[in-house]
């Protein structure tokens, strides 16, 4: 495998929970009111340091998306997704961004969200399973 060049961020950052690698810019943030099935998940305009997998449709409470799970360069975590396509005109707004699921990121100021006693939390953008 060839050598792996990071891009580093500067002022209030996201980094990966697991290898800190630096993922998004809090000035990036579109919108903190996204949910994944761990609960929190924050829509960012820009993400850095990772790789998209597979794309696939999946149906999520916001209608039919065309998305690709993201994965952390630095350890191979997968944390988040993105959306290639919106299937619904009012999702549009959607497409080329990225969400970041918040319990496998750290925050600005060094801070992990935790999943209230593991317990499942419902109502998110993520599938409708």
């Amino acid at each position: 495998m060839g050598r792996l060049f990071l891009i580093n961020l500067e002022g209030r950052i996201y980094t990966c929970k697991f290898c800190h690698t630096h993922l998004a810019s809090y000035e990036d943030i579109l919108s903190k009111t996204f949910h994944c099935r761990h609960g929190k998940a924050y829509l960012f305009n820009k993400v850095v340091n990772v790789s998209p997998g597979e794309t696939e449709e999946r149906h999520m409470m916001t209608g039919l998306h065309t998305v690709a799970d993201i994965f952390c360069v630095g350890c191979g975590s997968i944390v988040g997704w993105k959306y290639e396509t919106a299937h619904e005109k009012d999702q549009k707004y959607k497409e080329g961004k990225s969400v970041l699921e918040r319990y496998k990121v750290s925050g600005p100021d060094g801070s992990n969200y935790r999943i209230n006693n593991g317990a499942h939390v419902g109502g998110s953008d993520a599938d409708d399973i």
